[in-house]
């Protein structure tokens, strides 16, 4: 007569019971091991880790197992299952990456690279958030979105992000804002912790892969949120001198948001805008560009009319004219973004922007 098997509470492996250490007893539970090393691995749990994409527990020994996002810390027992949260939509935890587009000068194409970033990796299969901080209320107007509630109710409290995002479009949704945003902005100033309050107020918005914010062209207190806020930042400069003076600005508010507010964000990518090839300063002002960022240099949109005619049309570039040098250029851009923000992820892509140029 054969001997009763058990399942081990550590492996699921069917075993024959035949030493005292297999069985444990712990409260109301009663725990089986097949093997010395089944016990080993439940004695040593504490410090083990649950992978966010298998059920593989294991033990914590590389940076590259863990991450950090703006949903919380996401563990990875091998590169295999870190690369399928951070390469797959499908396959995702719950990471999202957060970028802000951001410029301190304006007209530099920061709603035209929001709008059409976001709209390009929702095409690409993304889930992706388009969150629009600058009082113009310029994301809305692309759009043509009719939002009865704005981020103005989100930041001051007012209402649950969930209450205010409307759906543009498949994998792709929206916050909109308009002119009550300058007013809340006032409001923020004198809050507590006024540098975190959108962090804090967008804590529960999960579901997506990609979260953009589009910033206004200012040094203020709602720019400062988005950077705290984000992962990695994307500064649209259109091939002109004063648009590369404008870079340095912000990355100076950069690097006060990682010295003095402790938020790490890095430049993911520069996309240089309004580009002239048939003019010497365009060609000047991206050899600039490629001489400081180097590899982070994203493909350069070109001048073309239908960028400029999409929004009045209500709709993103491969919406409107998806043949057109426009579409094109966007499609490279958001490429080359998916493949440093995948860099990004894996821990490469972040040299130091002191000693990366002048």
């Amino acid at each position: 007569m054969s001997a009763a098997l058990h399942t081990c509470s550590v492996c699921s492996s069917a075993f024959e019971m035949r030493f005292a250490y297999q069985m444990q007893k712990q409260g109301d539970q009663i725990l089986r091991f097949c093997s010395q090393s089944c016990h080993e691995r439940h004695l040593f749990s504490a410090d083990l880790r649950q992978c966010s994409v298998c059920p593989q527990q294991f033990e914590l020994k590389f940076a590259y197992q863990q991450l950090t996002t703006p949903t919380g810390v996401h563990f990875f027992c091998s590169t295999e299952c870190r690369e399928r949260a951070t390469r797959a939509p499908e396959a995702r935890p719950g990471l999202m990456r957060c970028i802000a587009v951001q410029n301190q000068k304006g007209g530099v194409g920061k709603t035209t690279t929001s709008v059409n970033v976001a709209a390009g990796l929702a095409d690409a299969g993304f889930r992706t958030l388009l969150v629009d901080l600058d009082s113009q209320g310029n994301v809305a107007v692309s759009l043509g979105l009719n939002a009865p509630k704005t981020v103005t109710e989100v930041l001051l409290g007012q209402a649950e992000p969930a209450e205010c995002i409307v759906n543009v479009g498949p994998n792709l949704d929206a916050l909109a804002s308009n002119n009550t945003l300058a007013s809340a902005e006032i409001q923020l100033v004198n809050m507590r912790d006024r540098h975190k309050i959108l962090r804090h107020r967008m804590r529960n918005v999960t579901g997506y892969d990609y979260i953009i914010l589009d910033c206004g062209p200012s040094l203020s207190v709602l720019n400062q949120n988005a950077l705290v806020y984000a992962d990695h930042l994307v500064i649209p400069v259109s091939c002109d001198y004063l648009s590369l003076v404008g870079v340095r600005q912000i990355l100076k508010t950069l690097r006060h948001v990682n010295d003095i507010l402790l938020h790490p964000v890095s430049v993911l990518g520069v996309v240089p805008t309004l580009f002239d090839v048939r003019t010497k300063s365009s060609t000047e002002a991206l050899r600039t560009l490629e001489s400081y960022f180097k590899g982070r240099v994203l493909p350069a949109v070109r001048v073309n009319n239908k960028l400029r005619e999409a929004p009045s049309h209500k709709k993103t570039i491969f919406e409107f004219a998806p043949d057109s040098h426009g579409a094109e250029d966007y499609r490279s851009v958001v490429a080359k973004l998916l493949e440093l923000a995948d860099s990004a992820a894996q821990g490469g892509g972040e040299a130091d922007l002191e000693q990366s140029g002048t």
